[in-house]
């Protein structure tokens, strides 16, 4: 394996973490159109958080070259000596909830230009079975001019990358793959197997393995859409939803899924994938586009409970200022990526209330690109009618927030982490 040359394209949650571990081993080229992110890892600095500082520099080299390490690059030219392509681009959904291959298009057409005779392109992106040989395949042809399977193979091996995750790291986490042929899937799984220490599981075709990846994300969604339920239910029972998962945990082979807000790249969206090709071969998929429209209504639920708590503790609606503790969509990261927390914060400005958004992880100039939305990262040293806790920031728990609430304030608890008294929580 010593003449292998890896090229990834695409350095965010995924692509980044990858190509530093491969850099520990091989010569490795890391490939962005965002020069803006190709400087900032270049000076050994990773703004999602993902790659320490060291660990990212200790592998880093200031150019291309045949040996080990990694180098940062948004030239093509870099990545045309190379033998293997890792594509690692985001597969997000549009605004009608449908598929959106639009990166996955984008980065093989990048490929095609340097592809050769003998080259491996492995896709990482999450996507319906049959996106990899049917969507992608047809454009590294088109465009090198080469024949699959003949002149070039293909092999996919899905992320399971958890941003913000320091212990289930990419090494950590045992890694699916697989080859379009039964020789190229053996050397797909060896690549992976040389610097995975949680081990690999070779699938026997890629629609198998873009099939296993789709429905993990799609099982989490309906087992969190249940008890989103379920806390819907026992709210109106004035019964507490944590308490009874808790009791009902002590069974040996309960799932211990928690009531909330659903959003990020993955669990949000991967559901709208399968469905998507559901549909395509004849098929309603009812249990998971229900489970995507239970999940999808939390953030209006949860501005509803709010609102009708300061109802009844007599709190003006009309201009109330209400404090929104976290917009990241998960704990103690910076992703902003299809957050459910935005839900929450549009549909209380709905109401015609002052919302404050605080979280000490989010970049500001991020959120308000993509969402239109200022933020502060320092807890603003005022008092507030109603403070919302969507995030599990551990941040939020040094503070002490009822001392931020006006008399008869609401304080409520999305993610059921606040120890002390709360107006509510799911």
């Amino acid at each position: 394996m010593k003449d292998i040359k890896i090229a990834v394209i695409g350095l965010g949650y995924v692509g980044l973490p990858l190509a530093r571990l491969f850099a520990t081993k091989y010569n490795v080229v890391g490939f962005d159109i965002n020069q803006n992110r190709i400087d900032e890892l270049q000076q050994g600095k990773d703004s999602t958080l993902e790659v320490e500082e060291d660990v990212l520099q200790s592998v880093l080299k200031n150019r291309p070259d045949n040996n080990i390490g990694l180098f940062c690059s948004s030239n093509i030219d870099d990545i045309k000596n190379y033998n293997y392509y890792v594509i690692t681009v985001p597969t997000p959904i549009d605004k009608n909830n449908r598929p959106d291959l639009t990166p996955l298009y984008k980065s093989s057409e990048t490929v095609a230009k340097v592809l050769k005779k003998g080259d491996i392109v492995i896709y990482e992106s999450t996507v319906y079975p049959g996106v990899t040989e049917d969507e992608c395949v047809p454009v590294l042809e088109k465009i090198s001019g080469l024949k699959f399977n003949v002149d070039f193979y293909a092999g996919y091996s899905p992320e399971r990358i958890n941003p913000g995750d320091k212990l289930h790291t990419v090494d950590k986490i045992l890694k699916v793959t697989a080859g379009s042929t039964p020789e190229i899937g053996k050397k797909v799984d060896a690549l992976y197997a040389s610097v995975i220490t949680a081990g690999t599981h070779l699938a026997p075709t890629i629609k198998v393995a873009e099939a296993a990846k789709v429905i993990e994300n799609s099982q989490r969604d309906i087992n969190i859409a249940f008890v989103n339920e379920l806390a819907k239910i026992f709210n109106l029972m004035d019964i507490d939803t944590h308490a009874v998962l808790e009791a009902a945990g002590t069974k040996w082979n309960f799932l211990p899924f928690k009531p909330g807000l659903v959003g990020g790249h993955c669990i949000g969206v991967d559901p709208y994938y399968l469905a998507q090709k559901a549909q395509e071969v004849g098929y309603h998929p009812e249990i998971i586009l229900a489970g995507r429209r239970v999940n999808d209504s939390m953030g209006q639920y949860v501005a509803s409970e709010v609102i009708k708590l300061m109802v009844k503790n007599d709190i003006k609606i009309k201009n109330a200022k209400i404090l929104i503790l976290g917009i990241t969509f998960k704990e103690n990261c910076p992703d902003v990526r299809n957050t459910k927390a935005v839900d929450v914060i549009n549909q209380l400005k709905s109401y015609g209330t002052n919302v404050t958004i605080y979280d000490p992880w989010a970049k500001p100039e991020e959120v308000k690109h993509e969402y239109g939305l200022e933020t502060v990262r320092k807890l603003p040293r005022q008092t507030f009618d109603a403070i919302v806790l969507t995030v599990a920031h551990k941040e939020f728990l040094k503070e002490d927030l009822k001392s931020l609430l006006r008399p008869n304030g609401i304080l409520y608890d999305v993610k059921g982490i606040l120890s002390e008294n709360v107006s509510g929580r799911l």
